[in-house]
């Protein structure tokens, strides 16, 4: 008995001893280790996480350290838009289950921003989580079909002037006949864009959108408002004013007064409509001596503040130098100083234009952008404003003085804005030989001067249309891209929208007087030279020019 239960004893040892060493040879599982992103390509190509411009239907290839459960992977996937609705997809494997292949199951919309990528509740096969999330923005690109029939250049060009001159026709303010400042300005009117729009006026007729007689009543009604309501300090008007009571809508607090630069715009477009309507009928006539009230009440003298050899660009009867903003080249105002050197009444005298504008050839820049050499200006020639506004009426064509070729500076600088573009060291989609041009315009909630050294991505038409004259090849290529590329976003009922991003697939819906303006004047400007001619042709300007040192074959 004893024997057995000594037997006993040692059989529950060993199935002891037996139990514990399966334990030991065979510990259990450790639990599932994360895993990590290692690599992507969109269409075969790896450039960040970020692409523009992809195809309707993009390859997206994502590849991690571990093969991935494939009955479990979409719950790890996003495939999304930039409003967060889910795109449907289809999945496929490579390399050992480690490479997930995502492709749209439908075309995605042009221009359109998504999402693709991996959250981390994506599963390996051993049960493992993605240690990172990764997402990859995608950019569709735009569509490149024409959105409108072919038309010969010129067709489009007639098109692009009479579809722009209606924000200057029919969307002017019902009162006084004054442009609005922006499509949505109410009772806001600008003299600068108005001094745009008369120029614009003329070209018009000139192109038998209007007869001679319309544009007539229509300016007439514009001088009467300006003679009789606008609000006018020392002869010059406010930057804007309500065009129901011509009182003044002040800019900024301090710039409830008088506009200088704006000032001469208005008497920019207003000196082409009084060399244009040289008729001897009574309302030419009167037309004529209406505007010459207007041009010969601008004190430019005056506003040289106590005598200085600079003019300043603003004025208030509340504030009166306060904003002390004097007007200094190289930018938009050469017209400015022309004029005020032409006034047969209150101009100024050379040593105001040398010391004050040119600051004795301070604004000489002289350097090389992309191989062509700026006479004048900031760096890149800034935005292109500065070689068209002042150069509605003035014809930089041969025009030389003591510190520049301006036919040179204006060309030149156009083309440095060009290169820019077609460099585009900045990489924002689009950008190239047919879509440049950087000036002032909206961009997505708010606005800008877009330059060279100032770039948001946003191109703005009147940029490129603008400067036909200095870059004909270029801008018309730019024109037609807009117009049969772009058109179904950008075209509307007056012309070009304001500007654009590919980048941001954003397109403004606004008008700007002056923006629109330019487009016209210009492209008149290089069809037949209208604009230029006439304004050349005033007396007094001729004088001013030459009493500022210029040369030209048009003196």
């Amino acid at each position: 008995m004893k024997y057995k239960f000594i037997l006993w004893v040692l059989c529950v040892l060993m199935v002891g001893y037996s139990c514990n060493d399966s334990s030991e040879s065979n510990p259990p599982e450790p639990p599932p280790s994360s895993f990590n992103f290692v690599s992507l390509t969109v269409n075969g190509v790896f450039t960040g996480f970020s692409y523009m411009g992809v195809n309707e239907k993009p390859i997206v290839k994502l590849t991690f350290s571990k093969p991935i459960a494939q009955n479990t992977a979409t719950n790890g996937l996003v495939f999304k838009d930039a409003g967060g609705n889910a795109v449907p997809y289809t999945l496929s494997f490579e390399n050992g289950n480690t490479t997930l292949v995502i492709q749209p199951s439908m075309n995605l919309n042009y221009l359109t921003k998504f999402v693709v990528g991996a959250t981390t509740n994506l599963t390996a096969e051993d049960k493992g989580k993605l240690l990172t999330a990764v997402a990859v923005d995608l950019m569709t690109a735009y569509d490149a079909s024409d959105k409108f029939p072919q038309l010969t250049d010129d067709e489009l060009l007639t098109l692009v002037q009479k579809q722009t001159f209606k924000y200057f026709w029919d969307f002017a303010h019902p009162t006084s006949g004054l442009a609005r400042e922006r499509n949505t300005s109410g009772d806001l009117v600008t003299i600068g864009g108005s001094g745009f729009g008369v120029m614009a006026i003329v070209a018009a007729v000139n192109r038998n959108f209007i007869t001679r007689q319309e544009a007539l009543t229509r300016l007439t009604k514009m001088v009467d408002f300006l003679t009789t309501k606008g609000e006018k300090f020392h002869g010059a008007f406010p930057h804007w004013m309500n065009g129901a009571t011509g009182a003044v809508i002040p800019f900024s607090t301090k710039d409830n007064g008088a506009d200088l630069v704006e000032t001469s715009y208005l008497i920019e477009g207003l000196l082409v409509a009084r060399q244009y309507f040289d008729g001897t009928g009574t309302e030419e006539t009167a037309l004529r001596d209406k505007i010459n009230v207007l041009w010969n009440g601008v004190e430019w003298s005056w506003f040289r503040k106590n005598n200085e050899n600079v003019l300043y660009w603003h004025w208030s009867p509340n504030y009166a130098w306060d904003m002390n903003m004097p007007i200094k080249g190289w930018n938009e105002c050469l017209i400015t100083y022309v004029l005020a050197a032409s006034a047969p009444t209150y101009s100024v005298p050379k040593t105001v234009y040398d010391e004050g504008w040119a600051a004795n050839g301070a604004m000489k820049n002289g350097s090389a952008y992309y191989t062509i050499t700026l006479p004048l200006g900031p760096a890149y020639g800034g935005p292109l404003f500065f070689a068209h506004y002042s150069f509605l009426g003035i014809n930089p064509n041969g025009l030389k003085d003591n510190y520049a070729d301006y036919q040179t500076q204006v060309v030149n600088h156009t083309k440095i804005n060009y290169q820019y573009c077609v460099t585009n060291p900045l990489n924002n989609y689009g950008y190239g030989s047919t879509c440049w041009g950087l000036t002032a315009s909206d961009i997505p909630n708010g606005y800008t001067a877009s330059s060279p050294t100032n770039d948001v991505g946003v191109i703005a038409p009147t940029a490129a249309v603008s400067s036909l004259p200095y870059t004909p090849t270029e801008s018309m290529a730019a024109l037609r891209f807009f117009y049969y590329k772009l058109g179904d976003k950008l075209w509307s009922t007056y012309g070009f929208y304001d500007s654009f991003s590919l980048k941001q697939g954003w397109f403004s819906n606004s008008y700007l007087a002056i923006d629109q303006g330019p487009m016209i004047v210009m492209i008149e400007n290089h069809r037949s030279k209208l604009i230029w001619n006439l304004l050349m042709s005033c007396p007094e300007v001729k004088t001013g020019l030459v009493n500022l040192g210029f040369q030209s074959p048009n003196l």
